[in-house]
Order: C-alpha cells, then sequence, then structure tokens
C-alpha cells in the first residue's frame, strides 16, 4: 500500500509540477511561485521516498507503520496547504486557516525521518 501512495503522491507532484510551471507561471509572483515549488519538491521527494520504503520494509513495526502515516500525512499537511494557501492568495482570497497546518505538516516529516532512523538502529541491535 505503501507504494501505491508513494506513486499516487508522485504522479500529483509531477501534475502540479506542470500545472505550476504552465499555468500559474503567468498568474503567480516570484515568492509565490518559490513557495508553490517548495511544496512540489517535498511532496516528490518523500513520494520517492515512500516508494523505496515500500519495496524495502514490511512494516511489521508499529514503529514502522507510524513512519508511513508521518510521512503521507505530512506530504499531504505541508504540500497541500502550500497549494491551497498560494492559489487562493492569488485569487484574493487567503486561506489563513491552512498556514498552521503547513508546519504541522513539516513537523510529521521530521518525526517520519526520525522514526525511520528509530527503525534503522533497532534492526541494528
Amino acid at each position: 500500500m505503501v507504494q501505491v501512495l508513494g506513486a499516487l503522491l508522485g504522479l500529483l507532484a509531477v501534475i502540479f509540477g506542470a500545472f505550476g510551471a504552465h499555468t500559474l507561471k503567468k498568474k503567480l509572483s516570484a515568492a509565490q511561485m518559490q513557495s508553490y515549488e517548495t511544496g512540489i519538491k517535498y511532496q516528490m521527494y518523500h513520494a520517492i521516498l515512500l516508494l523505496v520504503l515500500g519495496f524495502n520494509m514490511g512494516f511489521s513495526t508499529a514503529a514502522e507503520r507510524y513512519m508511513a502515516y508521518c510521512f503521507v500525512l505530512g506530504i499531504v499537511f505541508f504540500s497541500f496547504s502550500i497549494y491551497g494557501l498560494i492559489l487562493t492568495e492569488s485569487k484574493g482570497r487567503k486561506w489563513r486557516f491552512l498556514g498552521p497546518v503547513t508546519p504541522l505538516g513539516g513537523l510529521l516529516l521530521v518525526i517520519g525521518w526520525a522514526l525511520l532512523i528509530y527503525s534503522f538502529l533497532i534492526n541494528m541491535f
């Protein structure tokens, strides 16, 4: 299942990246475009990570499952909140409630990485 989510999130990153490059580039400021691209990069990096982990881990421990949840939710909260903030701001109606969602997504990504380190350490000993 992790591989499917990784592939889906990777697919969406490519689609959103193309949308940004071909459609939004004309409508967004340079700073907005940079933020949008940050969301795309983080989404793609973590989608690839999910694919790699999905093919190399059994997700048999709670830590490994929580790690996957953190990465998936982190991607959704971090990247998708950025997309929402940028797109609504470009329309003059910025959804400010999404502002706190972005750092929460970042925190989930950090927790996912910490759980990955923990998983590696546990398997070493």
